[in-house]
């Protein structure tokens, strides 16, 4: 009979809002694979636990070569834990290649349910709840940032985001860049902490916020781009739809057509105003 693989979900900040289960788990898995060993050791401390299983590492780096190990442990019957340091496996930390190689193998995987970063920032943002996405990290590089957020300029679902402290005011004005300043959204930072905020406005003065640098692990929730009706479009904004196309790989022709489709607009109206844009920059 093949074992079973369990994804635990571990606390974002208060050790008091580990599920109950999770001990349960701890102490009757056979194996426990930890992304950081040393935080599921002060993990169990504080809950009180001795993991009765074998406690191996499961990290970024070592995830590729592992997962054939506790695969084969699987195969075996084993019981296999895994936890992160914090939050659900798999949202933006390891074990997306453990479940896939257990899914392939038939091998049955469940879940102990517990905190989740993108859902807690999200029901504490303000903004709208009932469709959203989630982005993970945005690349660290300035080009590669401002591609990807270009690619979901028009997305109409709010948007949650991973990122570094050091790197959040680079962020907040590449999206303040692509997004408009006064797109609205939220900071969380250090959730479930005893120094919890959430900064809440418009990305332009988060952007302004952040330059004085922020500390803590931080999820930002931006507002999904609004539907406008065609006599909302201007022609700055109609350019600007252009530009971000035409950033994105389109042809300047495709751009201006699918934007005049989104419009309501004849094509030759969008192209006047890439035109006169032009020539007032000129």
């Amino acid at each position: 009979m093949t074992g079973i693989l369990v994804l635990a979900g571990t606390p974002i900040g208060d050790v008091a809002d580990a599920p109950p289960r999770l001990a349960e788990e701890l102490t009757g898995a056979d194996v426990v694979a930890a992304e950081d060993t040393r935080r599921l050791r002060r993990l169990t401390q504080a809950l009180g636990v001795q993991p009765g299983g074998r406690i191996v590492s499961y990290f970024e780096g070592n995830e590729a070569a592992r997962t054939p190990e506790l695969v084969e442990a699987l195969v075996g019957g084993a019981r296999v834990l895994l936890v992160t340091d914090a939050g659900m496996p798999s949202v933006s930390d390891p074990g997306y290649r453990l479940v896939a190689a257990a899914v392939e193998k038939d091998i049955r995987v469940t879940a102990v349910p517990g905190p989740s970063a993108v859902l807690t920032a999200l029901a504490l943002s303000g903004l709208p709840v009932d469709r959203f996405c989630f982005e993970g990290f945005l690349p660290r590089k300035a080009g590669e940032r401002l591609g990807r957020l270009r690619e979901v300029a028009e997305e109409r679902r709010t948007l949650v985001y991973f990122e570094a402290p050091h790197r959040l005011d680079a962020t907040l004005s590449a999206m303040a860049e692509v997004f408009g300043t006064e797109r609205r959204a939220a900071v969380c930072r250090e959730l479930t902490k005893t120094y919890e905020e959430v900064k809440r406005g418009p990305l332009g003065e988060l952007a302004e916020w952040a330059a004085a640098g922020v500390r803590g692990e931080i999820t930002v929730v931006v507002e999904g781009a609004p539907e406008k009706g065609p006599e909302e479009l201007d022609a700055q904004e109609l350019v600007r739809r252009v530009r971000v196309r035409e950033e994105a790989g389109e042809r300047r022709k495709e751009a201006i057509a699918a934007v005049a489709v989104e419009a309501g607009l004849p094509k030759r109206e969008v192209f006047d105003a890439v035109v006169a844009s032009k020539r007032s920059a000129s």
